[in-house]
């Protein structure tokens, strides 16, 4: 997950306590954040104010030229000679709800190419109708980026938006789409049931007595997020605890890829020179289990990256603390367990990407 994703999951996450805090902590402008006031007035206005209009334009000029970043409306901003532009007070957006429908109108049109991409969500409402709003505006894969108003190209310099220098544009102009490849997890499942491995020819009286154990399946998958071929797609996960003596992770590739000698409970896979990946499809690569039994001693803990030649790599990782896996494990094996809310929890609270 990038950083600019970050901070609008963050938002419509935790809502107007997100917008608390950056005015707690004096957040400043940054490479990925933007504050503005909104000049539009919702109850009398027909269409959104020029300013407004011209603002948007650049944001989605200068975040979708550079990395991508974030432009929330409703906050004031001061000045601070040493560290910035800092959030200073709340001005709330009349009639957002208004506001937002004039900016989903307006984007298409503030910049050429328009930026297709381009996510609004309103952060709070209050009985008024007024609130405060956020434009996530992702890097572009077709840029450079152009405003409507003025023709000027723009990229994000520190805090600041910024006029892009012609060496820079003529390198954008230049620049060959690149691939994104990105992890899906698809598949997701979850079980309990009997171990069975002892040893049904040893003698009875030294059997070992059967143990529950939880199993999660879950199968691997690249995503090409571009508009570009992939080529030489590779995934590598290395676990480094499994959390206790007998819990095992079990990896089963795609006979397409080449599997390159690893360590136990590892992968490492790379897609053949011949194989292309088209834009926007996705490669099944591995499928996983993990097998966790009631003697949790330590961490669980898993990591990865996937990625492609030209593209950008990506990490994940599945990271379980010693008592939350402990935790897990006796939730799993109660009776009547609601294994597919667990299954949910387990991905959601315990899996992070880049």
């Amino acid at each position: 997950m990038s950083r600019a994703e970050d901070i609008f999951e963050k938002l419509v996450y935790f809502g107007e306590d997100a917008i608390d805090e950056f005015l707690e902590n004096r957040q400043t402008e940054e490479l990925f954040l933007d504050f503005k006031q909104a000049a539009s007035d919702g109850k009398s206005m027909r269409t959104l104010h020029p300013n407004d209009r011209r603002n948007l334009g650049k944001a989605i000029s200068a975040f979708g030229n550079s990395e991508g970043g974030v432009l929330i409306w409703g906050i004031e901003c001061s000045r601070d000679l040493e560290i910035g532009d800092v959030a200073k007070a709340k001005i709330k957006v009349k009639n957002v709800h208004r506001f937002l429908s004039w900016l989903e109108n307006a984007i298409s049109g503030c910049t050429i190419p328009s930026h297709n991409k381009v996510r609004n969500h309103i952060i709070s409402c209050d009985k008024n109708g007024d609130g405060f709003l956020a434009t996530y505006i992702p890097k572009s894969e077709i840029a450079p980026l152009m405003t409507t108003t003025g023709s000027q190209i723009y990229i994000r310099s520190g805090s600041n938006n910024v006029p892009a220098p012609y060496a820079v544009v003529a390198g954008m102009f230049g620049k060959r789409p690149q691939p994104n490849i990105e992890l899906m997890i698809s598949d997701k499942d979850m079980s309990v049931s009997e171990s069975s491995e002892e040893d049904i020819f040893a003698p009875q009286k030294k059997r070992r007595k059967k143990e529950s154990v939880v199993s999660v399946k879950f199968s691997l998958l690249a995503q090409n997020n571009s508009n570009a071929i992939a080529k030489e797609v590779y995934l590598s996960c290395n676990t480094l605890s499994v959390g206790g003596d007998k819990n095992k992770v079990n990896f089963y590739y795609d006979s397409q890829l080449e599997n390159l000698a690893a360590e136990r409970n590892s992968l490492n896979l790379i897609a053949p020179l011949e194989m292309r990946v088209p834009p926007r499809a996705l490669l099944s690569c591995a499928k996983a289990e993990i097998k966790l039994y009631e003697d949790v001693s330590e961490d669980f803990l898993m990591d990865g990256v996937i990625g492609a030649d030209g593209a950008t790599p990506r990490s994940f990782r599945f990271y379980v603390s010693k008592n939350d896996l402990r935790s897990f494990v006796a939730q799993a094996l109660r009776k009547n367990a609601d294994l597919r809310v667990l299954t949910n929890e387990f991905f959601s609270c315990y899996l992070k990407t880049e």
